[in-house]
């Protein structure tokens, strides 16, 4: 036992030193960019594009905060404007897809995976579900009333406030990391060593094989799901370098996890704004899958044809 302490212990050290050095700088920066004039042109840019979405145009406020910073910053826009339940719903559904697109990709990028694929998924199916739903929808055009939250508007001046603010929120992040990922790579190091993670490996085989993925992909998806995209990266990392995962099934596990990572508390933070939430999730849900299996089986044909293309992807 105390052998996989230290060696859980030392693996969770290691890979938030290598999550940290993304997280720390891009967080800082992004915090300092939310104080200047770019976030705003930027807003100002998609505006006249809202009208594809059905959204009016300030709804590029809570789409650019929730993508450029998090959840929160979207769903606290919101909760600024007067919105419909329809509209509401589409920006949930859009956010729950492409929220924190800077961090989350840059961090899913260390594992190994290409960013424009991450940054193409995330943002084409948020494109695409947003049009979807806005065209088969007729109703929800009652205002939406939000619940038992709240909206706050912080303001921050000064160029040195700005930057300790910035370095606050960043040694928060990585702090936040460190508590949850040490400890998850203790528990995962203790499961390897007694065999408590092949017997779950059996358990999630059918959930893999349908997915098209091995079996070694199951603490990959487990930490996905529950604990989201950047932090459930320091556990692909390690399935990577230990669980012999390949390419294949970790692209795959990826283009399932960027349409449905921690699924439950993504959705969950939406209750307050009134909207149907179930549906949400199931979007999200059959939309992984489908995704996911429709490329594994896409993959497979293509590697039939030309397997030196597959070499060619391996390398």
């Amino acid at each position: 036992m105390r052998e996989s302490l230290k060696q859980g212990l030392r693996v969770g050290l290691q890979t938030t030193w290598t999550l940290g050095k993304v997280i720390f700088p891009i967080t800082l920066l992004v915090s300092i960019l939310q104080h200047t004039w770019i976030l705003d042109w930027i807003i100002e840019f998609i505006t006249p594009a809202m009208g594809v979405f059905g959204l009016r145009g300030d709804a590029a406020i809570p789409l650019v905060l929730g993508n450029f910073l998090n959840l929160y910053a979207g769903i606290g826009a919101i909760l600024s404007l007067e919105l419909t339940v329809k509209e509401v719903f589409i920006l949930a559904v859009m956010l729950s897809f492409s929220h924190n697109l800077i961090i989350e990709s840059t961090v899913a990028s260390k594992v190994g995976i290409k960013m424009w694929v991450i940054l193409l998924v995330r943002v084409g199916l948020a494109t695409f579900s947003a049009i979807i739903i806005n065209f088969l929808w007729q109703g929800g055009s009652e205002v939406a009333k939000y619940g038992f939250i709240a909206s706050t508007d912080e303001s921050i001046s000064g160029f040195w406030p700005i930057v300790f603010d910035g370095i606050e929120k960043a040694s928060l992040g990585v702090l936040q990391l460190a508590l949850i990922v040490i400890p998850l790579m203790i528990v995962i190091q203790i499961m390897k060593d007694r065999g408590w993670l092949q017997v779950f490996s059996k358990w999630m085989a059918p959930v893999t094989r349908l997915l098209g993925m091995k079996e070694n992909t199951s603490m990959t998806l487990v930490a996905g799901l529950t604990i989201g995209l950047a932090y459930g990266a320091g556990v692909m990392i390690q399935a990577v370098k230990e669980d012999g995962v390949s390419k294949r099934d970790l692209t795959l596990a990826f283009i399932f996890l960027v349409a449905c990572h921690a699924v439950v508390e993504d959705t969950l933070i939406f209750v307050p704004l009134g909207i149907p939430v179930i549906p949400l999730l199931l979007i999200r849900l059959f939309t992984a899958i489908f995704l996911t299996v429709l490329i594994s089986f896409m993959w497979k044909e293509d590697a039939k044809v030309s397997t030196r293309k597959g070499a060619a992807y391996e390398n």
